[in-house]
């Protein structure tokens, strides 16, 4: 008995031991994530530490000096970091992914060592060893030796700076940034302690009077030999710190406590360090005030170590990314997958204070909310598939997110178009809250006052005078169409079509049968603008007649022109979700319309790097016997656009709408018409996809969606639990009510 006692506590401590090595070498979903992605090729994403939503940020800032090598001029404009760059000059705190304006990027910190320089085309430098993965970035500082660590919580960014013996200093310049709002203070508040604000909000070149502050308090591990501030081209030191004890606590006693207001203003803190010491910083950020911004890191990290801050924000991301499980497939192919799914989750993100205050839309008030208050809505892209992607895998996230736009309502008068930081943007074309807010309702998120929401709706639809977000409502609903007297006709046309049948089927869902004939009716205006000699969509003067001259291939590549936005005719020859079916019927039947897709492809007008044909190669699904053009489509553009470098993104993420198509894509599935709770079908790309459901808002713990390969790769059938789908489409209860999904292929 003895002898196998022994021998079972001996098999028990092996099996243990395996398990507990494959558990530490096991790779998880967040460490999957390469955040270099798309920090090329205008991607504008940025590589360093940010938690999931988070308001905090921090990215290298490599886009100033003429050091730096641009792809073109421009590309630097909208983004802190180019990866061909090769010049740094500090780590911004609070920034943006993925979009194709100008903003944040400031709030700017370097380490520096030697005597202390406070332009940045001086003591910027040459850098190397970049390591970027969820939760955490670090870089070697040629210049100094210096290696810089960083991570970040919500609200929080979190750095770590290991200096060589000698002087060493810590700078945090103002004055730099990606746009040049003019404006900001900052006080050395203690040698461990600055607090002060920076200027934001010219997002899109938008007026200056739309400038509103961003708050900070930094604190410094080790307190600071000596401090000074900075305004260009002044220099003001402090003395030497003076040092007392008294009852065991060592106080600074130098008064020359520093407050500086200006533009090109900073501060700098130096250290005299007779071996290698690190020193560690966390710069709290917020919206409302330097006493809120003090509360979150105070809050938030407290006296956690920068490993600790870490480990959580890595956890989270892991928590979030594994609401996905994906099987088979390479590391690659994992790698751009959970990528994308973590750009997903980046925006729109937290704009509420650790005590829950925001500023409103205008910022009149300082309002409280006990959920989160988000912010950053870039509608035009995300209704297409980043929202409804949200709607089915973070509900809850979508839930806040519609209470946040309602309050909007509330405080402005309108449903947001564009919003950032509590300011209206306007920037794009369309009503495309309407759109998120249908589809998100008819998926079964239903925890926000529809009612308001609906007349929220009606009110942006309906109200012709004095309306930002639907300019020439009354040509539109007296013509059915927007005339070449307003921008973008045929695309702004196409976008009120959009948002007109998302009402119309909350109204359908409501009972308002009326409202339901009127904006059925009202969708499918874009019929007049159809041009059947071309089967394209072209515009019209005021006269009703056709605009000449048109050439149907300008306006690509975001050249300007007459009846379209960032696109051209091709582009948006098929943007009408709502209406497939239709449109078949215009082009003269399924094989003309197949025809005609088809032909986008082959005189390369499509554009995988922007919005508005962005689900062409789905809509080969709506011709029976022609889907398997979609499934070799699909794969060939994540092939060939999507990929586990920095030009890995097609192009600008606009907020994670391109990473959404890519997570869909392969999936298998793809939300095919905004606002219609329905999925097209198309072939996965892992063996095994597993999305965890909460339990809040559907019935079943997940639903797997499975592949079956036998020979050339075409779909052959289709399985729902075991029953075949006489279709490749389904629908959003049917999918999430299942079990699996099983795509069989021949």
């Amino acid at each position: 008995m003895f002898l196998n006692k022994r021998i079972t506590i001996k098999t028990a401590c092996i099996f243990y031991m395996l398990f507990f090595s494959i558990s530490i070498f096991a790779q998880q979903p967040a460490d999957f994530v390469n955040p270099f992605i798309g920090t090329s090729n205008y991607g504008a994403t940025f590589p360093g530490p940010i938690a999931p939503r988070g308001m905090a940020s921090i990215s290298p800032f490599n886009v100033a000096g003429k050091q730096n090598k641009l792809e073109k001029d421009s590309q630097w404009l909208s983004n802190p970091y180019v990866n061909e760059n090769t010049f740094l000059t500090g780590f911004s705190q609070v920034n943006i992914s993925g979009v194709g304006c100008p903003e944040l990027g400031v709030l700017i910190l370097m380490p520096t060592t030697g005597a202390v320089e406070t332009n940045h085309l001086k003591y910027g430098s040459a850098y190397r060893n970049e390591v970027a993965k969820a939760a955490y970035y670090s870089v070697d500082i040629d210049k100094y030796n210096v290696k810089a660590e960083f991570t970040a919580s919500k609200r929080v960014g979190v750095s770590k700076f290991t200096f060589p013996k000698g002087q060493s200093n810590i700078l945090l310049n103002l004055g730099l940034g990606l746009t040049n709002e003019e404006g900001a203070m900052v006080k050395v508040v203690s040698s461990t302690e600055i607090e002060g604000m920076r200027s934001v909000g010219s997002f899109c070149y938008n007026s200056p009077e739309d400038a509103y502050p961003v708050y900070f308090v930094a604190k410094f591990s080790k307190p600071a030999d000596k401090f000074g501030v900075w305004k260009k081209p002044s220099k003001y030191e402090g003395t030497e710190a003076q040092w007392m004890t008294y009852n065991g606590k060592t106080r600074m006693m130098d008064n020359t406590i520093k407050t500086v207001v200006g533009d090109s203003i900073g501060t700098y803190f130096t250290y005299k360090f007779n071996k290698q010491e690190t020193v560690e910083v966390k710069i709290g950020i917020s919206y409302v005030s330097i006493e809120n911004a003090r509360e979150n890191l105070e809050k938030e990290t407290g006296n956690k170590s920068f490993e600790a801050v870490y480990k959580d924000t890595y956890n989270e991301w892991n928590e979030e990314l594994s609401k996905i499980l994906v099987e088979g497939g390479s590391g690659d192919d994992k790698t751009i997958f959970y990528t994308a799914l973590y750009h997903t989750l980046i925006h729109p993100n937290t704009l509420n204070d650790y005590n829950g205050e925001y500023p409103v839309i205008k910022r009149t008030k300082i309002a409280k909310t006990e959920d989160t208050r988000y912010t950053t809505f870039s509608l035009w892209d995300t209704y297409r598939n980043m929202h409804p992607l949200t709607s089915l895998v973070y509900p809850k996230q979508q839930s806040d997110m519609i209470k946040s736009m309602l309050e909007m309502y509330d405080e402005n008068g309108w449903l947001p178009k564009w919003e950032l930081n509590s300011t209206e943007t306007f920037t794009m074309v369309g009503d495309p809250a309407s759109i998120v807010i249908v589809d998100a309702c008819l998926k079964g998120i239903q925890d926000f006052d529809i009612y308001k929401a609906y007349y929220a709706m009606l009110k942006g639809a309906d109200q012709i005078e004095n309306n930002p977000l639907r300019p020439g409502l009354k040509e539109y609903i007296e013509k059915g169409y927007l005339s070449t007297n307003y921008r973008g006709p045929v695309s702004t046309t196409q976008e009120y079509n959009t948002s007109d049948y998302a009402i119309s089927l909350l109204a359908k869902a409501l009972g308002k049968k009326d409202d339901y004939n009127r904006f059925t009716k009202r969708s499918l205006s874009y019929r007049k603008l159809y041009d059947s000699d071309l089967k394209l969509l072209r515009p019209r003067t005021a006269n009703g007649k056709w605009y000449e001259p048109f050439d149907p291939v300008s306006g690509a590549n975001f050249e300007e022109n007459v009846g379209f936005i960032e696109g051209n005719a091709w582009q948006y020859a098929f943007m009408v979700p709502h209406d497939i079916k239709g449109l078949i019927k215009l082009m003269g039947g399924e094989k003309e319309f197949s025809d005609q897709l088809q032909k986008v492809f082959d005189i390369k007008q499509f554009d995988m790097a922007n919005e508005p044909d962005i689900a062409n190669p789905y809509l080969f699904n709506y011709v029976k016997g022609d889907e398997w053009k979609a499934q070799e489509m699909v794969k060939k553009l994540v092939k060939e656009y999507f990929q586990n470098k920095p030009k890995g993104l097609p192009g600008n993420d606009d907020t994670g709408t391109m990473s959404a198509w890519l997570v869909y894509s392969m999936m298998g599935i793809y939300p095919i018409s905004p606002g219609d709770p329905i999925y097209t079908i198309t072939t996965p790309m892992f063996d095994k996809i597993t999305i965890k459901l909460d339990p809040k808002y559907y019935k079943k713990e997940n639903i797997v969606i499975e592949k079956e390969i036998n020979t050339d790769g075409k779909i052959n059938s289709i399985e729902l639990n075991g029953k075949t789908l006489n279709s490749f489409f389904i629908s959003h209860e049917d999918f999430v009510n299942g079990k699996t999904l099983k795509v069989i292929q021949n």
